[in-house]
């Protein structure tokens, strides 16, 4: 087998390894792969989350102007923050536990919260319909 052979292999091998999910955290390495991956192609609908919640506490003024600059802000820092977790999701970060209380190393989300679209921001049942939700 020649040398280049090897080393493919080899880190086939160790990434096979390292992104086996921990038994005992609530979040491993596909997990934070693919929060990286969904804050990557998702994170452009916080321009239009952000003004929504932004009308929610201060009316449409406000969601108009500052809603709007928060959610590009919220864009590029998902962004980010996607990046991060797609090129380090198979090493645990600081700061990165499942509980935000919590203080460690781990694989939870560096950006509360952690999905770009969540329970509260579920326009017309798309992402989450109403029978798979227990509440």
């Amino acid at each position: 087998m020649s040398f280049t052979k090897t080393v493919i292999v080899a880190g086939i091998v160790l990434l096979a390894v390292a992104i086996v999910p921990n038994t005992h955290a609530a979040s491993g390495p596909l997990e934070k792969l693919g929060r990286g991956v969904a804050n990557i192609a998702f994170g452009p609908l916080e321009i239009l989350i952000r003004p929504y919640d932004v009308n929610q506490e201060k009316g449409a003024i406000a969601s108009l102007t500052y809603g709007v600059f928060k959610g590009v802000a919220y864009v590029v820092a998902r962004e980010c923050v996607g990046v991060t977790d797609v090129v380090t999701f198979y090493m645990p970060l600081p700061g990165a536990t499942d509980d935000p209380e919590d203080s460690g190393w781990g694989y939870g989300p560096l950006m509360r919260p952690a999905w770009v679209v969540d329970m509260e921001h579920n326009a017309f049942n798309f992402f989450y319909p109403d029978e798979a939700i227990t509440r």
